[in-house]
């Protein structure tokens, strides 16, 4: 059949793609002779028509010869544009489900949503990309593909700026440093090529974008500042003694002691470490002490666990009746919650003390800053036994007897725990030297003390504590048995 010169072939655009009409109505694009001759087929035309005759195609802006398309440039482009989205799409996905299934507040579960809701339109943008970089039948492909760009490059920004905060290696670097790089990359290519022409509205869009990530800052910057600074702790504490009675059968008194605790502020924690005890005080009297035992007394007592100066005694000693857990390592409270511990000590008939006191100390952790291995948490190790493995530390090396817990922590934002190696909580009891507790990139790796960033880290996931220390004569305590 003869071929009408109505067919015209376009000038290439700036890709190389030209578009064939057919009496001013587009039929088709083409990059290469060959899909060319696809075009013609749909349309009648023989396989081997001579594509050069001007009586069979209208040539406009070059002839048959012209096809400046770089195919595998344009495919390599169109492919890494995609696969770059399509990692940025999973980076969102594992920073926000954690957050929007399982964050304590509301608004850092919203952060969360935000996260997932990027990572869905990411994913939209991955497609769009496909079209982008092949015919473009959709108008919009280019500025959606651009959206997806500028969230991959807001979120790689927003990780790499926390991750200057501590430059410690995770596995995670490895993927949104290289991300960062190529939505640099990516986001030059859309602009330069102006990706957003072809919506029917571009500033419209530019301001749609700019209020989503406006909006999105605010959310972040609440969720991970504001909001869990502005919850402050408060607990309340009591501690009494309650009326005591004369064992029968032994030479003892037994005094029952009452221990309160109730959390009054509005944010759930961790208790990490907790201990009470029982002190008995002893003194010599002195009816006419001189002018300076005070200071003396003082002098003494200076460098010890309590010290302690009172006119007309001297050489005051502690002794330690009992002491115990009180709530328990990795036990939760909520706002709201009180917790009431019932224990009974003994005081011999004969003791020689004339106060006894007892001291609470609870360290805890605010579960709207972080998520404890509370399974992990909750299972004591003790030091002096050889079957324990790393926890163990022999009493013949110098090592105190402690029973430890130990569990790692997360950060209850999600993107903490991207930028930061691991961190644990480690907590060290013993009823002699008393509790420490300490929150650290370190793993368990035998006795030791403070660490210079375990301040912070405290500090970050709202680690603190609170005590309590009550303090009755022994001759009250007495009386109520008839002594």
């Amino acid at each position: 059949m003869s071929i009408r010169p109505w067919v015209v072939v376009e000038a290439p655009d700036s890709r190389g793609l030209r578009r064939v009409t057919v009496d001013g109505e587009t039929v088709g694009s083409a990059w290469s002779p060959g899909e060319l001759r696809r075009i013609l087929g749909r349309l009648g035309c023989p396989e081997d028509m001579d594509l050069a005759d001007p009586a069979s195609l209208y040539w406009r802006g070059g002839d048959s010869g012209t096809w400046p398309d770089h195919a595998w440039r344009r495919r390599a482009a169109m492919v890494l544009l995609m696969a770059g989205l399509i990692a940025s799409m999973a980076l969102n996905a594992v920073i926000g489900w954690p957050d929007a299934s399982g964050a304590l507040t509301f608004a850092q579960r919203i952060s969360g949503v935000l996260f997932v809701l990027s990572g869905v339109v990411q994913g939209v943008a991955a497609v769009a990309a496909l079209d982008y970089g092949g015919r473009r039948r959709f108008r919009a492909s280019g500025a959606i593909a651009l959206l997806g760009v500028l969230i991959a490059l807001a979120t790689d920004s927003l990780l790499l700026f926390m991750w200057f905060e501590e430059m410690e290696f995770t596995p995670y670097v490895l993927v949104f440093i290289p991300l960062w790089c190529w939505s640099l990359w990516a986001l030059f290519v859309l602009v330069r090529d102006a990706s957003w022409k072809e919506i029917p509205r571009p500033k419209r869009f530019a301001a749609g974008v700019a209020a989503t990530a406006l909006l999105t800052g605010i959310s972040l910057a609440y969720s991970t500042m504001y909001q869990p600074t502005a919850a402050p702790m408060h607990f309340t504490l009591r501690a009494d003694f309650g009326k005591s009675r004369l064992d029968r059968t032994v030479p003892f008194v037994q005094v029952p002691l009452t221990l309160y605790m109730k959390n009054t502020g509005g944010i759930p924690v961790y208790i990490i470490n907790d201990i009470y005890t029982v002190r008995a005080r002893g003194a010599k009297y002195d009816q006419h002490p001189g002018k300076e035992d005070l200071e003396l007394q003082w002098q003494e007592s200076a460098g010890k666990r309590r010290e302690e100066a009172e006119h007309y005694i001297r050489k005051i000693r502690f002794t330690r009746l009992s002491s115990g857990h009180f709530y328990g390592p990795g036990s939760r409270i909520e706002a709201g919650q009180e917790y009431t511990l019932k224990h009974v000590f003994q005081l011999p008939m004969d003791a020689t003390y004339d106060t006894v006191s007892v001291d609470l100390k609870i360290s805890y952790m605010r579960k709207d800053r972080g998520k404890l291995d509370v399974e992990e948490f909750e299972t004591p190790h003790y030091s002096w036994k050889e079957e324990e493995g790393r926890y163990y530390c022999p009493v013949e090396k110098g090592c105190s007897r402690n029973v430890i817990y130990h569990a790692r922590v997360r950060h209850n934002n999600n993107l903490v725990n991207l930028t930061r190696r691991p961190r644990f909580v480690t907590a060290i009891w013993s009823p002699v030297r008393g509790p420490t507790s300490s929150i650290s990139p370190f793993d368990f790796g035998g006795e030791s003390g403070f660490v210079p960033e375990e301040k912070r880290e405290m500090d970050r996931y709202g680690a603190a504590d609170v005590s309590l220390r009550s303090e009755v004569s022994l001759a009250e305590l007495l009386r109520s048995s008839g002594v």
